[in-house]
């Protein structure tokens, strides 16, 4: 997604906010990844398993996930696939004494941050996490953008949502007004209640939004609307 259409707040990750799960079986060890992490201010909640994680729900929060590759009952890979499975997109990070590189190629192919080694280095550890954080926290603000203009799309009425396929295809207003029947005046109000409805800043804005509209309808191939998407993207480009 653009970065325009993602209202980035201002400075470092608010880390007060921020959840990190801790699934160690090793009490000890389970203990000094806490307090580590805890020492910068992060909030953690530790778990024995990757059951017991799974039993407590995951909170809509920007949050991560640490957790040993060796656990009872269920592995660490095998969380992850089934997290997976799920869509559960929870950022994770291994940390292990028995892992290799197969395994580690394995696990960051299907999307870990990072595959740490025991003794764990602390600063490698909290670089990790904050990575971590931070990719959990733009794809939240990604998707939240991304419902705001699916909702904005979907108030727009039949008409608003021709007018504005055209004008992203760079179709100038007499253009547009000849193609529906309207006049120039009927095609200027029609494009100011789009960017209103859309929430753009400018008209460069409403054209990446309008892409991204078109890319989503031609994708699923269920909306009403994404035949004419296709005809006016090979029409007008």
């Amino acid at each position: 997604m653009d970065e325009t259409l993602v209202r980035r707040s201002k400075g470092a990750l608010a880390t007060g906010d921020a959840v990190v799960f801790v699934i160690e079986c090793d009490d000890a060890a389970r203990s000094a990844i806490k307090h580590l992490l805890e020492s910068v201010d992060l909030h953690v909640v530790p778990f024995r398993s990757a059951v017991e994680f799974l039993d407590s729900g995951i909170p809509e929060t920007t949050c991560c996930l640490v957790l040993e590759l060796r656990l009872p009952v269920m592995s660490g890979l095998t969380l992850q696939k089934e997290l997976t499975k799920a869509n559960i997109q929870v950022p994770l990070i291994f940390v292990t004494g028995h892992g290799c590189i197969a395994t580690a190629v394995r696990a960051m192919k299907a999307g870990a941050v990072d595959f740490l080694s025991k003794p764990i280095n602390e600063q490698h550890l909290l670089d990790a996490v904050f990575t971590a954080l931070e990719r959990d926290r733009l794809r939240r603000a990604q998707e939240e953008a991304l419902s705001l203009l699916r909702k904005g799309f979907k108030s727009l009425t039949p008409r608003e949502r021709q007018v504005l396929f055209r004008a992203a295809a760079g179709r100038l207003n007499k253009q547009i007004a000849d193609e529906l029947g309207l006049s120039e005046i009927m095609v200027k109000v029609h494009r100011s209640h789009t960017m209103r409805k859309m929430n753009a800043k400018s008209f460069a804005e409403l054209v990446r939004m309008s892409d991204l509209v078109q890319s989503e309808l031609l994708a699923s191939g269920m909306h009403e609307s994404a035949p004419r998407a296709a005809k006016l993207r090979k029409q007008f480009r």
